[in-house]
């Protein structure tokens, strides 16, 4: 029995993928939930796992190219005497098309696999990375594109990265042995710590705009277009307020070392306060108004070579702020590298958009699909303020936008939520750390 690969959804927002790379190659064997390619969507680079048990026949779409959901993108026989029918059945597909000029009679599952295997470790300029090895890369400043990996099928695991910046230690060999996919160059010791490059190049980002230059959209910014046009069309309205952030400072300045972060401040005391508000916690269902079980906050973050994801502090207003500020930093740094699950970016039931750091005082944020409220966060600053007997001074104030689905949640509804939220930020704060 020959069966077909699709091309899987991701996230709800995805309509097609593209190929990041292919961890088996034509001709491998394939155990069902093993995985089998690697898959940009619109918002994270996913592993995709077998249905099936059999023998990878044959790659229909290559890495680096793009297939709507639902596509096939290869097909798995279940014997090795059904990968010379299968081939000839995807015989059109560009993997065939691009592979070494067959003998014309039936090939074996052995000369189709040297045939067809492509180099896992390096498609179209692009390298399979574990979340660490690119996590230590940036922080080694290593170009990735420099280095050959020594995990399975080729991956760059931590140890090459280390090596490459010259602070490998000895390292023993992860899973299984290397098996290698490709023509490789010149063999060299893989143990021996290569020099750190000379100012290596760092590793190609989307491309600077030049002048008179069109350059594409890449999936992810796409994906904020879609979102984006849609959310338009929502009726939405937006509240404005001053929140005194002396107390909330002060706090953070007590707690910052050990690992609290304010987006998690923030985010908690958002949370403690829904509770006392699930219509900002809700969203608008066709006739009617949808509550949910739960408070969980997403958070705007930009990503490098443009567009945004909103990574998602699941159950925000139970964790503790030290445990929230973990979980924050964690999923900003898998993030980064595209490594979040759905889950963890496409479950928000409020967000926060927060532009402080750059200096900015005021904004309005886009309602995101599928929620009621936004909150857009300014910088905290010091103003000059007059107190109710009339007495000037000084205070530390942030400006703070909400913008919500006007089907759902009316003025009065968003007013009374922000007086609250300023109530607990500027006078008792201490309360986000019980």
């Amino acid at each position: 029995m020959i069966r077909e690969v699709f091309m899987p959804a991701l996230s709800s927002t995805m309509t097609e993928g593209k190929i990041v790379s292919w961890v088996k190659s034509a001709g491998d064997k394939v155990e069902k939930g093993e995985t089998v390619v690697v898959v940009e969507s619109d918002k994270a680079d996913m592993d995709v796992e077998s249905f099936y048990e059999g023998y990878l026949a044959i790659i229909i779409v290559p890495a680096g190219e793009v297939a709507p959901v639902g596509a096939a993108i290869a097909l798995v026989a279940e014997t090795e005497a059904e990968i010379a029918i299968a081939q000839q059945q995807g015989g059109a597909a560009p993997s065939a098309a691009a592979a070494p000029a067959p003998s014309p009679a039936p090939v074996s599952a052995a000369t189709s696999s040297a045939g067809l295997q492509q180099n896992v470790s390096r498609q179209n300029g692009r390298s399979v990375v574990s979340p660490r090895a690119r996590k230590l890369a940036k922080e080694f400043k290593v170009d990735l594109n420099s280095i050959k990996g020594s995990g399975p099928n080729g991956r760059i695991v931590a140890e090459d990265v280390e090596a490459a910046a010259g602070k490998a230690q000895p390292a023993p060999v992860q899973q299984s042995v290397t098996v290698p996919v490709a023509p490789a160059p010149a063999p060299s010791a893989p143990s021996a710590p290569a020099p750190a490059p000379a100012k290596p190049a760092p590793a190609p980002v989307p491309a600077v705009a030049v002048s008179g230059q069109r350059v594409p959209m890449n999936a992810l910014q796409n994906a904020v277009v879609r979102n984006m046009e849609a959310s338009l069309s929502v009726p939405s309205f937006r509240v404005g307020y001053t929140i005194t952030t002396d107390k909330l400072d002060t706090l953070y300045k007590q707690i910052k070392s050990k690992g609290v972060t304010m987006t998690a401040m923030l985010a908690k005391a958002v949370a403690v306060t829904l509770q006392k508000h699930p219509l900002l916690n809700a969203c608008y269902v066709e006739s009617g108004i949808q509550h949910r079980a739960d408070i969980n906050v997403a958070v705007a973050v930009a990503m490098d070579g443009g567009g945004l994801i909103t990574p998602v502090l699941q159950n925000a207003d139970r964790l503790d702020i030290y445990s929230l500020s973990r979980t924050w930093k964690d999923l900003v740094d898998r993030a980064r590298t595209k490594q979040l699950k759905p889950d963890e970016y496409s479950t928000g039931t409020f967000t926060l958009s927060n532009l402080g750091m750059f200096g900015v005082d005021k904004f309005d944020a886009i309602l995101p699909p599928n929620q009621g409220s936004i909150l857009a966060i300014g910088s905290s600053r010091q103003q000059i303020v007059a107190n109710e007997e009339g007495l000037i001074g000084v205070k530390r104030q942030m400006q703070v936008n909400i913008t919500c689905d006007h089907r759902i949640i009316y003025g009065a509804d968003a007013a009374s939520f922000l007086q609250d939220l300023a109530k607990l930020i500027e006078t008792n704060p201490q309360s986000l750390t019980l």
